[in-house]
């Protein structure tokens, strides 16, 4: 079993920066795609974005050109660079890691951007 956990969220002005961290129990190397969803009130989780173990990226339009994801194996963490946020950026992010057709979810950190 593996357990994720995130943290780096928090209330931000519109414009503002944060990052989120997702820490594995064990090695993140045997996952072979790692991703960032969210999910706003009321809404669907969507994705965010996501690394391969290639290190290609994917991004969700929303967000294009402003998150940008990466993974640290030595630390064993994936992380959320997440910029001039905007308020429909408010969400529970959630990280999940994906080993063959198994995936395992975080907590969720709650993100709020708001003046």
């Amino acid at each position: 079993q593996v357990q994720l956990v995130e943290s780096g969220g928090g209330l931000v002005q519109p414009g503002g920066s944060l990052r989120l961290s997702c820490a594995a129990s064990r090695t993140i190397v045997s996952f072979n795609v790692m991703n960032w969803f969210r999910q706003a009130p009321g809404k669907e989780r969507e994705l965010v974005a996501s690394i391969t173990e290639s290190g290609s990226t994917k991004y969700g339009d929303s967000v294009k050109g402003r998150f940008t994801i990466s993974r640290d194996y030595a630390k064993d963490t994936v992380y959320l660079q997440m910029n001039s946020l905007k308020p429909e950026d408010t969400a529970v992010y959630y990280c999940k890691c994906n080993r063959g057709v198994i995936g395992y979810w975080g907590q969720g950190t709650q993100v709020t951007v708001s003046s």
